[in-house]
């Protein structure tokens, strides 16, 4: 390991100004077939990670949430990278292949789905050649387009399940999103025959009751302004689950003099419970039809100390607590407020007060660990720190190589 990154380092340092067509051309193609070679690497790790429960030492669950916590990497990129790996174990052809840096990583996620439990078990029932599998896969992926990859798992898989899916509704039914750098929001899902016609019709219904003389709109767009509508009507309605103590609603955190400034554009100026960053008009136009709770943490603000009168935290902390730490603070977990517990860094029961310095937030998995000689403790600077039982800390990549001072105290 540390002579790749001594070979990084050097490559970093290359001047690439005057090279020319030809020499940038091999060049890229060199690291192209380097980075495929190390994803593979990379994937192989991750499944002996997975196989010895190697996340667990960081405090997480899986590898994936380790990938999302540790490598800053989105969810979808984190399961591709567990599922190349499982792949890589299960293909021996295809992991030799892709050892040499033929397999770009992009042919391994399309190749993954042969590894799946699922696959598996269906080829193994019908006597598949799963040899043989591997030997054209890794062929066809180390030198064919990856369209014809593609197309050669679609027939692979097909004739491997010819009756289609259980008819199990719910295995066919996705949901993803997407959160883009302006706030906006994409999405992409799946549904089945019945869930789609439920879907359709109550888009429909919105659709069909707003239409207004003189309406430019699109289909499209009224489309989508009608499942906001359908999110709106649910969220006034009060029949949705409860979040936490709360009744989920549309959080908005703003400063005060933002919010009464009718002047204040600040386009960055609040934050949505989900993360999105709004301007500060869009803040006063939400709060027109909304609540308005005061956190004020000084002095001269709202009491949030509750001392040993009351163990379970009151509303006025928990929203305190979810405006400071924002989700879970365990290190490499990025688990929203709504879905996390208020934990005492001093445990109530050992004379631990119920104020805004002896809580934090945790998510269930991570409140566990706490409890289980893990530890967390915020520095002078407002920063979470977390350390292992024994007593090492844990830190995200890159790795920190001084560790910083800290105090268990609580």
């Amino acid at each position: 390991m540390a002579r790749l990154a001594a070979a990084l380092d050097d490559l970093a340092a290359q001047d690439l100004t005057a090279a020319f067509g030809p020499q940038l051309i091999d060049r890229l193609g060199l690291l192209l077939v380097a980075g495929n070679r190390l994803t593979a690497e990379v994937a192989r790790t991750v499944r002996q990670g997975e196989l010895t429960g190697a996340a667990e030492h960081d405090g997480q669950k899986t590898m994936a949430s380790w990938l999302r916590g540790h490598a800053r990497l989105p969810d979808p990129a984190a399961k591709r990278l567990v599922a190349a790996g499982r792949a890589l174990e299960a293909l021996p052809a295809v992991a030799a292949a892709a050892a040499t840096g033929a397999v770009p990583a992009e042919a391994l996620a399309v190749i993954a789905p042969v590894a799946a439990p699922g696959k598996l078990a269906a080829a193994a029932a019908q006597e598949v050649d799963l040899a043989g599998v591997d030997a054209a896969l890794a062929e066809v992926a180390a030198t064919r387009p990856h369209e014809e990859l593609r197309q050669v798992m679609k027939h692979y898989l097909a004739r491997l399940d010819p009756d289609g899916p259980e008819p199990d509704p719910t295995e066919g039914r996705s949901l993803t999103f997407v959160k883009h750098a302006d706030g906006s929001l994409s999405f992409r899902g799946q549904l089945d025959a019945v869930g789609g016609e439920k879907f359709q019709t109550a888009v429909e219904s919105i659709v069909q009751a707003s239409r207004p003389a003189g309406d430019l709109r699109t289909r499209a767009q009224q489309s989508a302004d009608a499942l906001v509508q359908l999110a709106d009507n649910a969220l006034a309605a009060g029949g949705l689950p409860i979040l936490r103590t709360h009744k989920p609603h549309v959080v908005v955190r703003v400063d005060l003099e933002d919010l009464i400034d009718p002047a204040a554009a600040g386009p960055g100026a609040a934050q949505t419970g989900f993360g999105t960053i709004i301007s500060a008009a869009r803040a006063r136009w939400l709060a027109c039809d909304g609540g308005i709770s005061r956190i004020v943490i000084g002095p001269d603000g709202e009491v949030l100390d509750y001392g040993r009168r009351q163990r379970v935290s009151p509303p006025p902390l928990r929203r305190a607590l979810e405006a400071r730490d924002r989700g879970c603070v365990f290190t490499g977990c990025h688990a929203p407020a709504h879905w996390c517990d208020v934990h005492h860094l001093v445990h109530w029961i050992d004379g631990g007060q119920t104020n805004l310095g002896n809580c934090a937030l945790l998510c269930e998995r991570h409140h566990t660990k706490i409890h289980h000689g893990f530890t967390i403790v915020r520095d002078a600077d407002g920063r979470w720190h977390t350390y292992r039982p024994d007593g090492t800390e844990i830190l995200i990549l890159p790795r920190i190589t001084e560790e910083p001072e800290r105090s268990r105290a609580g």
